[in-house]
């Protein structure tokens, strides 16, 4: 693409505001800038589309919304009369521009003929996919950029079953995008009009309370909260974000009495003024939550990100020092006491199943088998859960009860097919309440669990790769293992050698060659002698590569050997 003619297109466009003009008049004379803006348009894939916000056709914008929706739409219109006619769930989370946004995808869907029902506000993203699911929906967008700083929005598009969108969708909505001229290619139907013509409902707190009730029936030990409510305490921070409402909603009608809610934090705000990042990963987030569960003797903290997807917890220990707990260790635990409750409470189906993503801890399946419970594995993203959730459960093979994966995201239940932090954080206070009954905390009960099942450690690294240059650099990383794969990764020989892009195998001392179930991603990982395993795989929504280190140590100090070593192998690839 030629990034100055595509520059100038939009300069010359007559659609811009005066503002926007503005914006893109301000940087003629920076061509890297223009390059930046301009080299090509955000890849639209089965996350949808992720970036910054700023004008220009590599930016999250009202014009590239526009531009994506009308692909969506042309796609759905292709399913029929009656997709159009079942429509479209829309929702949004605290972004700036969220809303409209929002509504700018509402309007082209109108203008195509597709009824459309959009949330009043924001709503958690569990709740979007839910709604598709709810009002029979032939697809959902959702408006939000997850856990990604301020300067950042996203567009994320789900399908029938509520999950992400299917990757031969989202082909063919990228196919549909080289067809359509970002201006005049789309169509749009002013909002109001479509209002009043029936295309466009608004939708609220009646969906919140169909939401509200599945994820309430989700309780396992109904009288794991009661039992301790007079003296349980925790804390709760939503980060700005759209937990604010349903999570302390659903953990009152569970019976919590003491809940503190940050205040700071509960304040709606796209800027997010309380932390660098909205990221339940990031643990300095916390320090306001910190504050208050400090002052009131809690030792239990929860707190979502801003589309209410992720949930992360931290845990006060012996030693009054409040500690994060990964998204690994909350996993196992959460999948520990599920399946322990579900046992106990004569609820435990036939065939029960855990899933988790491939970067996920292995100690999952040894919690799971230590149950009865099958675990398996899925690619990184919810979708790939969801698909695998769906032909266990239609084929009659298993009975899924937990489903999980390394960065805080956690889904339970049948009525959503994505991250759900709303029911999650149910069910963490609900564990928290029944290890407190015990005089245990929820890292006592990690510790109890490493004690029986092993030491098993996690560590992701970061290979952060910004701009044009940055594409190549991850390109070039990739290509050089795939082809060169290393014979000893810290000094540990490599035994295996798994290429998931086309599902290859080979054993390094023979050479020997065989395939597994999965492939099609591109995602190496390396078994090494030690048991050790190192996974390397480009972000889908950032640029960067990411190194998994799944490890095990026959106690704390080998394991924590073991991630400092492989931690110094990962950092010679930034080399």
């Amino acid at each position: 693409m030629d990034y100055l003619k595509e520059y100038q297109k939009w300069l010359d466009s007559g659609v811009l505001t005066a503002e926007e003009h503005a914006e893109l008049e301000a940087i003629k004379d920076d061509p890297k800038e223009i390059e930046g803006r301009f080299y090509g348009p955000l890849e639209f894939g089965t996350a949808g589309l992720r970036g910054t916000m700023a004008m220009g056709l590599h930016h999250m914008n009202i014009y590239v919304v526009r531009h994506a929706t009308q692909g969506f739409a042309n796609v759905i219109c292709a399913e029929g009369e009656k997709a159009k006619e079942r429509g479209v769930a829309i929702a949004m989370d605290c972004r700036l521009h969220g809303m409209e946004f929002a509504r700018a995808a509402a309007e082209v869907c109108a203008a195509a003929g597709i009824k459309v029902r959009i949330f009043d506000a924001l709503r958690p993203t569990p709740e979007l996919s839910f709604a598709v699911r709810h009002y029979g929906c032939q697809a959902g967008i959702n408006v939000t950029a997850s856990h990604n700083p301020k300067e950042y929005n996203g567009y994320k598009v789900y399908w029938e079953d509520g999950a992400q969108l299917p990757p031969q969708h989202a082909a063919a909505i990228a196919r549909e995008l080289e067809k359509i001229d970002i201006f005049t290619g789309v169509k749009t139907m002013p909002y109001d009009e479509a209002v009043k013509a029936g295309l466009i409902t608004v939708i609220g707190e009646e969906t919140d309370e169909a939401f509200l009730k599945e994820v309430m029936a989700m309780t396992v030990d109904a009288n794991a909260i009661p039992a301790v409510a007079d003296s349980f305490k925790l804390v709760y921070t939503p980060f700005h974000g759209c937990g604010h409402k349903l999570v302390p909603e659903a953990l009152k009608r569970a019976g919590v009495k003491h809940l503190l809610c940050e205040p700071q934090q509960m304040v709606i705000d796209g800027n997010f003024p309380t932390v660098k990042s909205p990221n339940p990963e990031n643990p300095e987030g916390f320090y306001l939550a910190i504050d208050l569960a400090r002052e009131n003797g809690v030792d239990f903290i929860l707190g979502t990100d801003p589309d209410s997807d992720r949930v992360g917890i931290m845990v006060r220990d012996k030693d009054g020092e409040y500690k994060v707990m990964t998204g690994n260790q909350t996993g196992v635990v959460l999948l520990d006491y599920l399946l322990g409750a579900m046992e106990r409470t004569g609820k435990l189906p036939k065939n029960p199943v855990a899933l988790k993503t491939i970067v996920t801890t292995e100690m999952a399946k040894a919690v799971a088998h230590s149950h009865g419970a099958q675990c398996y594995d899925t690619f990184t993203g919810f979708k790939f859960i969801a698909e695998k959730k769906n032909a266990l459960e239609e084929s009659g093979e298993g009975k899924v009860v937990f489903s999980y994966e390394e960065s805080y995201g956690y889904m339970l239940g049948d009525f959503v097919r994505d991250k759900d932090a709303v029911t999650a954080s149910l069910l963490l206070t609900e564990m928290a309440a029944y290890y407190y009954a015990k005089g245990m905390t929820v890292l006592d009960a990690y510790q109890a669990l490493c004690e029986k099942h092993g030491f098993y450690g996690e560590k992701t690294h970061n290979l952060v790769m910004p701009g044009l240059d940055g594409l190549a650099d991850m390109a070039k990383l990739m290509k050089g293992l795939r082809e060169a794969p290393p014979a000893e990764i810290a000094g540990v020989k490599v035994l295996q050698f798994k290429d998931y892009a086309d599902g290859s195998v080979v054993e390094c001392a023979t050479g020997a060659k065989s395939t597994m179930e999965l492939s099609g991603s591109n995602v190496l990982r390396f078994e090494l002698e030690d048991g050790t395993s190192v996974i390397v795989r480009p972000s889908g929504t950032e640029p960067k590569i990411k190194v998994y280190v799944l490890t095990r140590g026959a106690d704390p100090t080998g394991r924590d050997a073991n991630i400092r070593k492989y931690g110094e192998w990962v950092d010679t690839l930034k080399k």
